[in-house]
């Protein structure tokens, strides 16, 4: 099935099960989506190297060859930063938290129903789009050692690049847009995921999620600058970044 020329509409669907990836094509194509079928890893790298007018990609993890986390590994490392949301039968902690590690944007499984799947895919489409500008938001800006290009979604520290997801690019943008103010974490949530999605257990089990992401993200500065420190943590509320950084 031919992409239809508008990346906002176009999905790849990486998924070795032919019955599965053909079902869930249908479904796709049924509300408007232009669905890009793909039987394994190998095939989704092929496509997606020469096709960059891809809105997200749906992803197994499980398939013969080269696996999901290789094609997502490889993508990234390629400066390939569509939404990925992997759609699988797995649905241990591990794997989950291995997804988003990786660079993930959604963990979702099989056994969901089509709606839910494409609440979850229409919510990675639009937090893709609203990456570039937000009102209130840096669109090109520099901070002390921190660039943010909205336009590739690009970080860099002190005039080197940071290996940032689309997802923490997205917490930085935030954080750096506020510079100075205190982030709560539901905030933060919400900018990644969409305004009042739940995760984890209990009513603020997203907590969780946010100190991850966070985590991951000082990690990437601290490649660059062991002594970085511009991302402050407010105990019990959020996260501040700091507006006094020095050049």
């Amino acid at each position: 099935m031919p992409p239809s020329g508008n990346a906002n509409e176009t999905i790849a669907v990486v998924d070795d099960d032919a019955l599965f990836r053909d079902t869930l094509c249908a479904n796709l194509a049924d509300v408007g989506l232009t669905p890009i079928p793909l039987a394994s890893g190998e095939a989704a790298l092929a496509y997606l190297g020469k096709n960059d007018a891809v809105a997200a990609v749906l992803l197994d993890w499980h398939m013969p060859g080269v696996d999901g986390r290789a094609v997502l590994r490889r993508l990234r490392m390629a400066g390939n930063n569509v939404p990925v949301l992997f759609l699988t039968g797995l649905n241990q902690p591990l794997f989950e938290e291995a997804a988003f590690a990786g660079g993930a944007v959604d963990f979702v499984g099989k056994s969901r129903s089509f709606a839910i799947i494409l609440h979850r895919l229409k919510l990675a489409i639009g937090g893709a789009k609203n990456a570039a500008v937000q009102p209130g938001e840096l669109p090109v800006g520099e901070m002390g050692g921190l660039r943010l290009d909205t336009e590739s979604a690009r970080a860099s520290w002190n005039g080197h690049r940071v290996g940032l997801t689309l997802t923490e690019f997205k917490v930085v943008q935030l954080l750096a847009a506020s510079a100075g103010h205190d982030v709560p974490y539901r905030d933060i949530y919400d900018r990644v995921r969409g305004a009042g999605f739940t995760a984890g257990t209990g009513p603020e089990g997203y907590r969780a999620n946010v100190r991850t992401l966070v985590k991951r993200i000082r990690q990437k500065f601290a490649l660059i600058d062991p002594e970085f420190g511009a991302l402050k943590t407010y105990s019990g509320f959020g996260y501040r970044w700091s507006d006094d950084t020095p050049d």
